[in-house]
């Protein structure tokens, strides 16, 4: 199983917004050379949305789909001096730290459900990692997938976990599993879901879980409104995980009812 490295980059440009969703993630070059999309801490959802990308996206890597390389990516706040709308000018100043980088695809085109091809075994896994990590924003209406090089890539996990917007009460969650895969873009052509279980079983384990979540910046998870410490979250998303994993069957007898 390959050891998760994940890269810190230095930001050396902001080329421009995305204006798609509410949190205005931007295409930036990086010292690197390379180009990112850009995912700002002081977006929406924070630090908790960096957390749900970061995690769902490198599970999603771990049970082999396709995923952008995920980056840490250092802003300086140079750019929101010289930034003329008043709105990213904002974003770039409460974003100033670490942030997240998806590499940029080039030419890739949104999944479209109508008439985007994609095979059952690749599906019925997407399924199921969202149902594992609960996202709720992988509609007809929002398919938060690519098409790129004759392949499906998975992008914007940041809608996952939900449960950590509500640290008192996230143990409630530990006993649900997620009736919302129902809305699932990929829900009719899942049709492989028993086959893709027990691969994404064979992929992915606690040790691989555990170094996942042990990766996410300690900044990240540090928080004024929250009262548990970094260590007890960690073991928070880790033990959620775990649970979804050992309830994997009912989750694929859930979303094949739903379908």
């Amino acid at each position: 199983m390959n050891k998760i490295d994940i890269r810190t980059v230095n930001v050396i440009q902001y080329v421009h917004p995305l204006r798609e969703g509410g949190s205005l993630p931007a295409i930036v070059k990086a010292d690197d050379g390379f180009l990112y999309v850009l995912k700002f801490r002081g977006a929406g959802q924070g630090k908790k949305a960096l957390i749900a990308e970061f995690i769902g996206g490198e599970i999603a890597r771990a049970i082999n789909l396709k995923v952008p390389e995920l980056v840490f990516m250092n802003l300086d706040d140079s750019f929101s001096k010289i930034e003329p709308d008043e709105e990213i000018q904002d974003l770039l100043k409460f974003s100033v730290g670490l942030n997240l980088g998806l590499h940029f695809l080039s030419g890739a085109i949104t999944f479209d459900p109508l008439v985007s091809n994609v095979d059952a075994m690749t599906a019925s896994k997407v399924v199921l990692l969202d149902s594992i990590i609960s996202n709720i924003d992988r509609t007809a209406k929002n398919t938060n997938l690519l098409h790129w090089n004759n392949e499906l890539w998975v992008i914007d996990n940041g809608a996952s976990f939900y449960f950590h917007h509500d640290w008192k009460n996230w143990e409630n969650h530990l006993t649900r599993t997620f009736p919302l895969i129902k809305d699932h873009v990929l829900l009719q052509k899942a049709t492989n879901l028993n086959k893709a279980s027990n691969e994404i079983q064979d992929l992915i384990n606690q040790d691989k879980i555990i170094e996942i979540v042990s990766n996410i910046p300690e900044d990240w998870l540090q928080s004024e409104s929250d009262t548990m410490t970094t260590n007890e979250m960690k073991e928070a998303y880790i033990q959620f995980i775990n649970t979804r994993f050992s309830k994997i069957d009912l989750l694929v007898k859930e979303a094949e009812n739903a379908r």
